[in-house]
């Protein structure tokens, strides 16, 4: 039987392509994904994109999705749940009724704005064994997917990944500040490359003025363990694309990264995670991608002043 989930929130048009994949309908059968079915799901409130919500609504209506105007009468109904809000700083109060009633939940991106509310989450899942999985869709993408896997390899062509700069789109908003927003898809490309061990960053705010979100681009140099330097660009001005130039022990390798199947890829984790109980990504790494956008949000507050990365551990 497919595992039943049900989606909470409708302002982000996750709901609908998520939908779409799961159930096999309106969409072409190279991008579908077994094993889940979407047959519940609850439009919420927005205070970000309040306007997207009755469109979305009316397209999971179409889609064969329930509907309801509470989340929590899904409990008991689903087997597990998506939480689609966009706004990160409502995913904690979304997520909360569910695990406390056991049932486990994708958090989508950001997982939190807040490296408090990430903890809570995250204790509140363990605390009730369950996984813990957030992630951005561009994580799962098949060019990093693929560049990860054959830099690890033994007598690889690139070598260890010594160091990288991850560039993408960083459109930003009050609610989701900073990187938090469109940002987090570089972010998390970077920690991808990188893994989960930033010590110390800067964040330097081009254009606009500084401290605050209207600043043409933001630049946040890491130092991970072992010496290694890696950054994100997070482009708010002119075209931004998605990818990566990979500074490796036998070279450097641009890498582009397309954007054509990442939700099918993302979703084949969220399926396998509500499955076996145990997510692709570490909780430890999701509390360390939280940190480094908040304490990036301090550097570029204080002009760029280096800042020691908070404790992830709650």
């Amino acid at each position: 039987m497919p595992i039943k989930i049900g989606i909470v929130d409708f302002d982000s048009s996750h709901c609908v392509e998520f939908t779409k994949r799961l159930n096999h309908s309106g969409i072409a059968e190279e991008q579908w994904v077994d094993g889940a079915h979407v047959v519940m799901g609850c439009p919420g409130t927005s205070q970000l994109s309040p306007e997207r919500i009755p469109g979305f609504t009316e397209e999971m209506r179409k889609l064969g999705v329930a509907l309801t105007d509470k989340p929590e009468e899904m409990i008991g109904k689903v087997d597990a749940v998506m939480i689609e809000s966009v706004d990160g700083s409502v995913h904690r109060e979304r997520a909360r009724p569910f695990l406390e009633a056991g049932v486990p939940c994708y958090v989508d991106k950001p997982f939190a704005c807040s490296l408090a509310d990430a903890r809570a989450m995250v204790a509140l899942a363990q605390r009730h064994h369950l996984p813990t999985f957030s992630a951005s869709s561009l994580r799962f993408a098949p060019e990093v997917v693929e560049f990860v896997a054959h830099s690890a390899a033994e007598k690889s062509k690139t070598g260890k990944i010594l160091g990288a700069t991850v560039y993408g789109p960083a459109p930003t908003h009050a609610r989701n500040p900073g990187l938090f927003h469109y940002g987090i898809h570089p972010t998390e490309v970077l920690f991808t490359l990188m893994g989960p061990e930033c010590e110390m960053l800067t964040c330097v705010q081009v254009g606009g003025e500084r401290g605050t979100e209207t600043t043409g681009v933001d630049v946040v140099t890491g130092e991970w363990s072992g010496g290694r330097v890696a950054s994100v660009r997070g482009i708010r001005s002119g075209r931004a694309d998605y990818g990566f130039l990979a500074y490796c022990e036998n070279g450097v390798f641009p890498v582009s990264i397309g954007t054509q199947f990442i939700y099918r890829e993302l979703l084949k984790r969220v399926v396998r995670t509500f499955e076996v109980h145990e997510p692709p990504i570490d909780p430890s790494e999701t509390l360390a991608i939280v940190a480094f956008i908040e304490t990036a949000l301090a550097s570029g507050r204080a002009g760029g002043k280096p800042q020691r990365l908070a404790t992830t551990s709650s």
